[in-house]
């Protein structure tokens, strides 16, 4: 969930934008056409591509359960914030009501992801209920999952609420969450 961030992680003059993966027309401007890339395979934990014609609400939610599975055994010590990566999109834009901020390089999204399960694990975290959720299917390439969430420790005592809105993507290395918003209370 990656939410909400305290301080800053600046991004290097070195980052390369995503805009590099696309074809410029004769004037310069991105032309929409993808660079050719190789055909789609599945990304250990990706499941089905956002942009493949069987996904729906269903699919997008299964989905997003394996990531929370996986944010989880962070938030408990389980697992490492690298794992991350197979469900963070690089560049991951985060925006709440303190900052906006891009995350342009893995380091950037893991040490985000690090500062926000070093204090899940000091507040005891054990998982996450989640008490609502709605999918919005963009188009063939994108979907917003928004999600009301309460943290919760082993006894089952709450330690927060939060409501997130992530915007799920499909490129070359498959579903990846592109961008987390943190809703005001």
């Amino acid at each position: 969930m990656l939410v909400p961030l305290r301080g800053r992680v600046a991004a290097s003059a070195d980052d390369r934008s995503s805009a590099d993966a696309y074809e410029q027309d004769a004037s310069g401007r991105p032309s929409n056409a993808r660079s050719p890339v190789a055909p789609r395979t599945t990304v250990a934990g990706a499941g089905t591509a956002i942009g493949s014609r069987s996904v729906d609400e269903n699919e997008a939610s299964r989905w997003y359960g394996e990531y929370l599975k996986v944010f989880e055994a962070c938030g408990r010590g389980e697992s490492d914030a690298g794992s991350l990566l197979a469900y963070y999109g690089v560049p991951l834009l985060v925006a709440t009501d303190d900052e906006f901020i891009a995350l342009s390089t893995e380091e950037q999204v893991v040490a985000a992801a690090q500062q926000q399960i070093d204090g899940m694990r000091a507040a005891a975290y054990n998982h996450s209920d989640v008490l609502g959720s709605e999918v919005t299917v963009l188009n063939h390439t994108s979907a917003l999952y928004r999600g009301e969430f309460s943290r919760r420790r082993a006894d089952g005592d709450e330690i927060s609420r939060l409501t997130v809105t992530y915007l799920l993507t499909d490129g070359p290395v498959g579903r990846r969450i592109s961008a987390l918003v943190l809703h005001s209370p």
